[in-house]
Formats: C-alpha cells, sequence, structure tokens
C-alpha cells in the first residue's frame, strides 16, 4: 500500500468540486458523463435518492460550464473539452432549508435573485420571482454575450416536505409551476438546464411545459453518473478496502463481500450493474467499522408520515410486478407508496419480467432494509427498538427454542400497542406483525413459498425451522392443521434442523393473540395455550 493509498482524505459532507479538488479528497471521475450530455442535449432531469451524490454532481458541472479547467487536471474532461467556454451560471439549490410557508420558498429564491442581480445587473423593476428570474436569464446573456446555463438542485424538496399538507403542497407547486416555467419561454438564451430531485412524480406537474425535458433516470448509460459502480470501488478504493479488512480482522475478499452486502445493490434500469451508496461507503472507510450510516442521517419524513396518513398494508408495499408508470410516479397528488419507496431509495430494481413488461422490486442491501424497518418500529412498535420487548430478545428466544417464552412476550408486546392509533384493528394487526417479523429477519433467514402455497412466516436459525400460521377470529387449531394438510414442513425435512411448527389465532375482541398452538418435530402431539374470549 502507498503513502498516498494511507493518507486518502474522503470528502464526507463535502458536495463542492472545487473544495475537493483543491482539498486533495478523493473524488470518483463522473465528468466523462458530464461531457456526454453537454456534447448531446441540452435539458435534462436526474432523480436519485438522498445522499446520492447529486449536489456533488451537479457542483461539477457548475464548473465545468464556468470553464474552470484547473479544477479537472487528470480528470476524463481534461482531455475530451477543448473550448472551456466560461458560461453564466445560475445554480439554485433548495436543500438544506425547511419550508413550512410559501415565504419560506420566497425567501429562498430571492436569496438566489438577489445575488444573480447583484453580478449581471436587474433588467427592470419586477416583484414576482419567475419575472426576476426571466430578467435575469436576459442580464445574464447581454452582460456575457454567452448563453445561460441553469442548474437546480432537489427541485421539488418545498413540496415534498408538505406532502401530509395537501393545501399548502399545492401552493408550493403553483410558485414552483410558476418560476421553473421561464426555463421553457427562454431556449433561445439557454445553453443547458439541468434539473435533481429525490422524486419524479410526474415531474410534480411543475415543468411540465418543459416537454423536451430528458430524464435519464433510468437511462441505462447513466445508471452510475452518481454512486459508486463496482469497478470504481476497485480501481479508487481497493486500498481503503484493504484497511477497513484489516480493522475488522476479515480477508479483503470478505471485506469485498460485506461491502456489497450492506451497501450495494442500487438498480436504476433492468439488466444494469449494481451502484453502491456513496456515502456509507466514504463513511465505512473513514471510521473503519461497517454501520448503517445512510438511515443515520435520518429518514425522509415526508415518506413515513405518508405511509402513516395513508394507513397502508405494508406487506402490500414491496410487492412485484410494478410497471414503469408506477416507479415514475405520474400523480404528484396521490402517488403509490411503491413509488416513493423506490424513488427514495428504500426500494430499487431486482429483475425485469418481459413478458409483462414490469419490474420486481425489492431492497437494494441489509442497510436500507434495516433502516426502513427501525423507522416502521418508530411508527407502529416502538417497544421492538429498546427493553424487554425489543426484537433482540425475540430472535434469542426463538434461536433457544423457547416457543413459551417467545409467545408469552409476543402477547405482551399486543397487548402493550395501541391499535386505535394506527388505522383499525385489522390493518394494525397486519402492519405490526410484518415490522416485527420483518425485523427478526435481519437476524435469521425467512422463506416464504412452497409449492403448496405460502407460508405466513418461516424463521430459519442454526437448529430450530419455525413455521407459523396466522389466523384472525378462528383458532389457533385451524391453523396448525393447514400447516399439517398443506404440507408446509416437507420442503424442511432433509434441513437435519428441528421443526417448530406454530399455529396462532388473533381476536378481534380482546386484540391481541387468544390462543396458540405449537407441534414440534420431537413431539408426539401438540403443545397448545388457549384464553377464552372474554
Amino acid at each position: 500500500m502507498t503513502d498516498n493509498e494511507l493518507a486518502m482524505l474522503y470528502p464526507i459532507g463535502i458536495q463542492s468540486f472545487s473544495e475537493i479538488r483543491e482539498g486533495g479528497y478523493i473524488y470518483v471521475d463522473k465528468t466523462a458523463a458530464i461531457y456526454s450530455l453537454a456534447s448531446t442535449g441540452k435539458y435534462y432531469f436526474l432523480s436519485r435518492p438522498r445522499r446520492f451524490g447529486k449536489s456533488l454532481l451537479v457542483s461539477t458541472m457548475e464548473a465545468y460550464f464556468r470553464g474552470r479547467k484547473e479544477l479537472f487536471k487528470g480528470l476524463a474532461m481534461e482531455t475530451l473539452e477543448k473550448d472551456w467556454t466560461a458560461y453564466p451560471v445560475l445554480h439554485i439549490d433548495l436543500t438544506g432549508s425547511r419550508y413550512t410557508s410559501v415565504s419560506d420558498l420566497e425567501e429562498k429564491l430571492d436569496m438566489f435573485l438577489s445575488r444573480w442581480e447583484s453580478t449581471y445587473g436587474k433588467n427592470g423593476d419586477f416583484s414576482n420571482p419567475a419575472s426576476r428570474f426571466e430578467a435575469v436569464i436576459e442580464a445574464a446573456y447581454s452582460k456575457t454575450g454567452n448563453k445561460v446555463v441553469i442548474l437546480i438542485d432537489e427541485y421539488e424538496k418545498p413540496i415534498i416536505d408538505n406532502m401530509d399538507t395537501p393545501d399548502l403542497m399545492e401552493k408550493f407547486r403553483r410558485e414552483l409551476q410558476g418560476f421553473y416555467s421561464v426555463i421553457k419561454g427562454k431556449d433561445e438564451f439557454i445553453r443547458f438546464a439541468f434539473l435533481t430531485g429525490v422524486t419524479k412524480l410526474g415531474k410534480m406537474s411543475i415543468i411540465s411545459g418543459l416537454n423536451n425535458l430528458n430524464d435519464i433516470s433510468m437511462d441505462a448509460e447513466f445508471t452510475d453518473i452518481c454512486g459508486v459502480s463496482e469497478e470504481e470501488l476497485k480501481t479508487c478504493f481497493d486500498g481503503s478496502v484493504a484497511e477497513l479488512a484489516k480493522a475488522c480482522g476479515m480477508s479483503k475478499e470478505e471485506c469485498y463481500e460485506k461491502l456489497r452486502t450492506m451497501y450495494d445493490g442500487y438498480h436504476f434500469k433492468e439488466h444494469s450493474a449494481g451502484v453502491y451508496n456513496p456515502f456509507s461507503l466514504l463513511n465505512t472507510f473513514k471510521a473503519k467499522e461497517f454501520r448503517m450510516y445512510w438511515f443515520e442521517t435520518g429518514t425522509p419524513t415526508f415518506l413515513v408520515r405518508y405511509l402513516k396518513q395513508g394507513r397502508y398494508n405494508l406487506e402490500n408495499i414491496a410487492k412485484n410486478k410494478v410497471s414503469i408508470e408506477t416507479l415514475t410516479g405520474t400523480n404528484y397528488v396521490s402517488p403509490a407508496p411503491i413509488t416513493l419507496m423506490y424513488q427514495t431509495g428504500y426500494l430499487t430494481i431486482k429483475s425485469y419480467d418481459e413478458r409483462f413488461n414490469a419490474y420486481n422490486l425489492d431492497y437494494p442491501n441489509k442497510e436500507v432494509k434495516a433502516g426502513f424497518l427501525n423507522s416502521l418500529s418508530q411508527l407502529y412498535a416502538p417497544s421492538l427498538i429498546d427493553g424487554e420487548l425489543s426484537v433482540y430478545n425475540f430472535v434469542e428466544d426463538i434461536e433457544r427454542g423457547d416457543v413459551h417464552g417467545f409467545m408469552d412476550r409476543f402477547t405482551t408486546f399486543l397487548s402493550g400497542n395501541d391499535y386505535e392509533i394506527q388505522g383499525g384493528l385489522e390493518l394494525y394487526f397486519l402492519n405490526t406483525m410484518y415490522v416485527m417479523f420483518k425485523m427478526m429477519e435481519l437476524y435469521v433467514r425467512a422463506e416464504y413459498h412452497t409449492s403448496n402455497g405460502r407460508i405466513d412466516i418461516v424463521l430459519d436459525t442454526d437448529k430450530y425451522i419455525y413455521i407459523i400460521e396466522l389466523k384472525r377470529d378462528s383458532s389457533p387449531e385451524t391453523a396448525l392443521r393447514q400447516i399439517e394438510e398443506k404440507g408446509y414442513a416437507n420442503p424442511f425435512q432433509a434441513s437435519g434442523k428441528e421443526i417448530v411448527e406454530l399455529g396462532i389465532n388473533f381476536s378481534s375482541q380482546t386484540h391481541t393473540i387468544d390462543g396458540w398452538q405449537v407441534k414440534e418435530s420431537t413431539s408426539t402431539s401438540p403443545t397448545s395455550s388457549q384464553k377464552s374470549h372474554p
């Protein structure tokens, strides 16, 4: 390992291209893609999850269009670009602010507009942000003699911050629609425009007038324009991986595999290679330990609030066979939860079904899955996080084969939750069960489908396989009988593990478990625990 690798600087939280280059930080070269965009088109839109490098990409574009050739030494752009024309750049960044009223947005836009008017001069006396924006574009062109470059980062943030307040969301949409519509009207003065956001949502109908806007979010050529590809990981960070492996007491190959499991797996096009979350990678290399860095920066609050407000069945969110229209989200007023989960990075494309022209989705990696389930736990089952009813205690019961301890804890857990605030008993029960067992899947393996049907829950530990069937207002005997009649245990007979068949009945009267029955592979008859209805 070279001294240069040992002294590698990681630009964590730094979104300025010039600061990264001048400060000697590691930079994953995306400039060839930027040159391709600039030389082949004019208007672009890119959707990517938060903490994925969108702001750095926009900052790199700004440096390029300002003609700052010295910053690109040693990068692909240095040999690709010949002219290095300095264009006037109007860069709007809507990140870093909370938008609780339209005046918050107006103040933000006024800050940018005033700065540009100071640089290029005022062309008229307007108070309306859209009119001032229009005048600035003309003034910048007039003063420099070059067309204008417009870069807008997180174009929709004021809207998604208020998705649970429809009236306020609509006010933001109208305000931004009027502002962004200026871009089309001033086409003759514009050299290049690039907009980024977390969500597409039919571009929120706020830039629908830009019918020539090229959405590259699912373009095969640009799937890794943000993030880190496998090739880039090995080329740019091989020394960092070696250091991380040494610190964690594992081989280099094992370290690469764990990085892949934790932080890889984002696919923005069918059949495309996976992309790593750059924020998580850089933090892992700097701290020399694996953690859920992406989740620790904060879950998108608008997504969690949206799921709670909509009272969705969580089991149906990560469904398969999703059309491209669903992923792009044409309905900005009430987008499907799966649309938001894909666009915010909680789900990604895993495969493509050509027959139905549809995508199969799943969590990209372990970090995202754990982060999302932790967020849901705060909403549906906060007791799973800490205390005697934490998910760790449930997992230990399961691993010990302590069915009675598990069921006593499970009954107490359900009894302690307030189902009324979750939108009704049945949905509460389904969502709480979903969250709990998905949390357990982080620590034990799970499987659901057999040739004879869908098993409610299968938990696979080192010593035991649990086959669990859930019933509502029925009986645990009925649940256990279904396991037997459908032969759910058959696929696991050769595992060499003890098979535990567990039937559970949930009562809509008592709002908790009123009976359960278990049959173990070494038992001659079922063991049960039955409570009578009040």
